[in-house]
């Protein structure tokens, strides 16, 4: 459930009188974006490539975390397939991730089926998350919960969060925060459950929770009470019986990729474009020598990357180590007409030595997009061009 606005009408969905907005309790930020937000340091921790989502919604969770860099396959899985559809095309890339491609692949999938169902493309998952689900699960399905999330998928993390039934008596008219749940636990009737489960699936657990009392009612606990339960011995255990991995109960309602620097075609895009802005910075920076030298050209100015064009930009910044690694790198140089730069120069830049193991392997990417010397050595350009002489140098 998602308390965008923490009033007590907004807490239960309309099912109780509206309370006068100064008699209510507000969070800020609001109490779902808070779940949320946790969920996103413990993965910006504990870096998970594989993560799913169970009883997702309109997928907010998923739109936040799909921005980490580590996750390279995140799923949820929902019970209304209807709201899966509407949401799935927020959940598609958009031009800027064209632009500037993820590091690493990154798939997401929405599956349409019940929590309490085996789905063998679910096995092996880094981390599990399940915000405010378990309360809405009936005693037949909670009683089967526990087999499928941690008997059968196994993950190396699961982190469940619950609502905190003590903390109810601050909202007023408040019983059950919402009318579909099921139950609401205190912290006491939440952490029996989750040992006993923890120790029968072979987890610990530690709890804390979001959305802290207001002065004086301290003693109530956290508005959303929170397990973090870690697979005993780290990783994921995946089914080894064979009949288990042709389990496919879900339905696959969305699916979209990203482009990354792992796709040949991105990647030959982002290192030409980063090669033709590094030789074009380099080159601009040698022409102010022109007038001053009459065409000769002497030693050559200090490189720091950067364009050394009249109008201000603003290049990279380097460490120390940076610095002298391209300092002691092969200077460009010209030959009559024409500016050339090793290709270990381009080597020396951090950018495109982060995309590049070796020269080799830089060559061959840009040799069809990017003019070469002769011997493949260096880069060559025209030192002059059309639009140099717009500007004086």
């Amino acid at each position: 459930m998602e308390e965008n606005n923490l009033q007590c009408s907004s807490v239960v969905d309309g099912n109780f009188e509206e309370v006068p907005r100064e008699t209510a309790i507000q969070f800020k930020p609001p109490l779902y974006r808070q779940r949320y937000q946790f969920v996103k340091n413990l993965v910006d921790q504990h870096e998970p490539k594989k993560v799913a989502d169970l009883g997702c919604g309109d997928t907010s969770l998923l739109r936040l975390l799909k921005v980490n860099p580590c996750i390279e396959l995140l799923v949820g899985v929902d019970i209304n397939e209807d709201k899966l559809r509407w949401r799935g095309d927020s959940l598609a890339p958009f031009m800027g991730d064209f632009l500037k491609p993820r590091d690493l692949n990154l798939t997401i999938i929405l599956y349409h089926g019940s929590v309490v169902e085996r789905d063998s493309r679910l096995l092996g998952f880094d981390l599990i998350t399940c915000i405010e689900l378990i309360e809405h699960l009936d005693s037949g399905d909670l009683a089967r919960f526990p087999e499928v999330v941690f008997g059968y998928l196994s993950p190396s993390m699961i982190v469940i969060s619950t609502p905190n039934s003590e903390f109810n008596p601050l909202f007023p008219s408040v019983t059950l925060r919402d009318s579909d749940h099921k139950f609401e636990w205190t912290r006491m009737e939440f952490q029996t459950w989750a040992l006993y489960v923890a120790n029968r699936y072979d987890y610990s657990v530690e709890f804390t929770g979001v959305g802290e009392p207001p002065a004086g009612a301290e003693n109530v606990g956290y508005c959303t009470q929170i397990g973090i339960f870690q697979k005993n011995g780290g990783k994921a255990t995946e089914a080894c019986v064979s009949e288990q991995h042709d389990q496919h109960v879900y339905k696959a309602v969305f699916t979209t990729s990203y482009p990354s620097l792992q796709q040949e075609r991105f990647f030959k895009l982002v290192l030409v474009n980063e090669v033709s802005q590094q030789v074009e910075s380099l080159r601009v920076s040698h022409l102010p020598r022109r007038k001053e030298q009459d065409g000769e050209w002497g030693d050559e100015p200090k490189d720091t990357g950067g364009s050394k064009a009249p109008v201000p930009c603003f290049g990279p910044v380097f460490t120390e180590v940076e610095k002298a690694k391209i300092e002691n790198s092969p200077k460009p140089f010209c030959v009559g007409d024409k500016f050339f730069v090793p290709l270990q120069r381009l080597l020396a830049y951090p950018r495109l030595n982060r995309l590049c193991a070796n020269e080799e392997m830089m060559r061959s990417v840009i040799a069809d997009s990017i003019p070469l010397s002769s011997d493949g050595s260096a880069v060559v350009t025209d030192l002059c061009n059309y639009f140099d002489e717009q500007f004086e140098f």
